[in-house]
Formats: structure tokens, sequence, C-alpha cells
């Protein structure tokens, strides 16, 4: 881990909280009518026009096997900071909670292997954790 504080976004999935680097992160905007995409992967949900843009929106729910909750916010990652060639992507969240700051020194490797790619790491607190995941996972296809 980097020996800087981090700013992290906290949101909720299910009964979770969780957090992305707030560099990944554009903007945060309310659920809207999506367009499905014939034979997409079963975590995108199909996409929407943001400020001109075709957003891809994806349900990182059904990515890390999540259940509860029901989505009320899109969270939209920057494609050029995400890494991601395929345009602009927005993620299905239950619930934006706020921005942190984040010590490195209360950030633990990921306890397991399987997934290590989508979870950078997890953030211990008084009142529990909260799993940083790494929103480049997350293939559109």
């Amino acid at each position: 881990m980097s020996d800087a504080t981090n700013q992290v976004l906290e949101f909720q999935l299910g009964d979770e909280t969780y957090c992305v680097s707030i560099d990944y992160v554009t903007e945060i905007v309310d659920v809207g009518e999506l367009t499905t995409v014939p034979n997409a992967p079963p975590h995108v949900e199909g996409v929407m026009d943001l400020r001109g843009r075709t957003t891809s929106i994806v349900n990182p729910k059904v990515v890390f096997d999540i259940d509860g909750g029901a989505p009320s916010r899109i969270i939209v990652f920057d494609p050029e900071v995400a890494d991601d060639e395929q345009g602009a992507v927005g993620w299905l969240v239950d619930e934006v909670d706020q921005v942190s700051q984040v010590d490195p020194a209360n950030v633990d490797q990921s306890p397991t292997t399987e997934g290590a790619n989508s979870v950078r790491g997890v953030v211990k607190r008084d009142d529990g954790f909260v799993i940083w995941v790494n929103p480049d996972a997350i293939q559109m296809s």
C-alpha cells in the first residue's frame, strides 16, 4: 500500500460497505431508465445516456454474488482513470455514503486469493470493515 492517505467513496451493496478510490469517480447520479443490451453479460444491466455519452451500467452485486438491497444510485467511473477502453461505466449501488480518508496502516490485503484483483484490500474501522474494490476488475465483456 502507498504511504499517503487515500480518499475513497464509500457505498452500500446489500448489507456491506464497500469503497473505491475517489480518483476513479466522475459523478454520482440517480438510477434512470436503462436500455437493455441483447446478449450482454449477466452483470451488464444496460446502457443509459449521461450528458450525451453512452454509459454502460453494471451491477457489481452480480459479480460479487451479493444479495439484498435495491439500487438507488449510479457511481460513474472515469474511463481514462479506470483504464477502460470501452467507454464510460457506471455501477448500480444501493446507497452512496460518504467520501472518507483511509490511512494505509488500516488497510489489510484481501484475506482470499479468489477474486484478488477485484479487492484492493480491507479497511479496518472501529465499527467493522470496509471492502476496498478495484473498478478495473469488472470487465464489460
